[in-house]
């Protein structure tokens, strides 16, 4: 089933940097979006309105090609809660339509296939497709209210998802919460509303992995940074940016070596990347690129097998020292080594 869904996605690999251009050519700050509207609020006991379930076959299921890597959310005692990033780059309306199969498709093929299923050996993945905001959101020069009441939406269906999945599906079991750019950004604040002043739910939190986006140091009471790779209780987060350079929105957040896990300023070495894997998801490159902790940021040479792209983003020049969408892609291996490290280390634990 899993060489079906790889069949599936595959040819999205090479058609989508291109939508991707077309789609970025149309959202530059300055055009006239239209007025705020509301799309229909998902019903999350509809299984369609979620883009990973662990009781069906779906893009949470993929692992590279000729990796030897294998799904093993059959089996696994945790689950994991996925909020995916920005996928919806039109200006149809501010927020995303759950009916519009073309952003689910690019959903599934580009973030659940490419990240979230970095976690199918430590956990059953719950990925909820929510109204997201347009990614023009979080690039309005103008502040308009619009753009913020996309957000404040798209956080709404990101709870209402989570509180759902506590009630009808968690029964008590231990979960990671992870997700990327505007998925981190909603997951930050849920851990912040739901989990930080909420003992129960906190004994629970294996770790959340909160990527791609600036995450304060006093974000939380009680929750902290994790200090080593096998600390439960606790969060990672960081910014993957081209070595010496800074990017000026989240410098000063918390960065937490994704080679080391550790929130020192020690350079590590390429040699301890257990693997990355490029765009097209076609193999695994090992050594891929080292990692550095730099006021909240993660430095890192420029990967030489090719694959790893740069957050190229027409109108914002200063991001193009930026590895945003490479994120998960540059530590594929690690992330998915260190989730069942910190899964069997909360087992010993508890």
């Amino acid at each position: 089933m899993i060489s079906a869904i790889s069949y599936r996605f595959g040819w999205l690999a090479f058609v989508l940097p291109a939508l991707l251009c077309s789609c970025l050519n149309i959202i530059k700050p300055g055009r006239e979006y239209p007025s705020y509207s509301t799309p229909a609020a998902p019903d999350y006991a509809q299984p369609t309105n979620w883009a990973a379930l662990p009781t069906r076959v779906d893009a949470a299921d993929v692992v590279p090609t000729n990796s030897g890597l294998l799904d093993q959310q059959a089996t696994a005692s945790v689950d994991v809660f996925f909020v995916h990033p920005t996928t919806y780059l039109g200006r149809a309306g501010w927020n995303a339509n759950l009916t519009d199969q073309k952003v689910n498709h690019f959903t599934d093929a580009m973030t659940i296939r490419k990240q979230a299923s970095v976690f199918n050996n430590a956990g059953r993945i719950y990925a909820p497709r929510y109204r997201q905001a347009t990614l023009f959101s979080f690039f309005d020069e103008e502040k308009s209210p619009n753009g913020n009441e996309a957000l404040q939406l798209a956080y709404s269906d990101v709870k209402a998802a989570f509180q759902y999945y506590l009630a009808h599906y968690n029964q008590g079991r231990p979960f990671i919460v992870a997700g990327h750019s505007q998925g981190t950004f909603h997951a930050t604040r849920l851990l912040r509303e739901l989990v930080d002043q909420d003992p129960k739910l906190r004994r629970q939190l294996v770790a959340a992995y909160l990527i791609g986006f600036h995450v304060q140091p006093n974000e939380y009471q009680v929750l902290k940074p994790c200090q080593d790779s096998t600390q439960t209780n606790c969060y990672v987060a960081w910014n993957s940016v081209e070595w010496g350079f800074d990017y000026l929105p989240f410098q000063g957040g918390v960065a937490v070596n994704p080679l080391t896990w550790k929130t020192d300023t020690l350079a590590a070495p390429a040699s301890l990347n257990l693997g990355g894997t490029p765009h097209a998801f076609n193999r695994l490159d090992t050594a891929v690129v080292d990692a550095k902790v730099h006021n909240g940021l993660v430095w890192l040479h420029t990967p030489k097998p090719l694959g790893y792209p740069r957050f190229l983003l027409p109108g914002r020049p200063e991001l193009r020292h930026s590895f945003h969408i490479a994120d998960y892609a540059l530590y594929y291996m690690n992330i998915r080594q260190n989730a069942m490290a910190r899964v069997r280390a909360y087992e010993r634990h508890n």
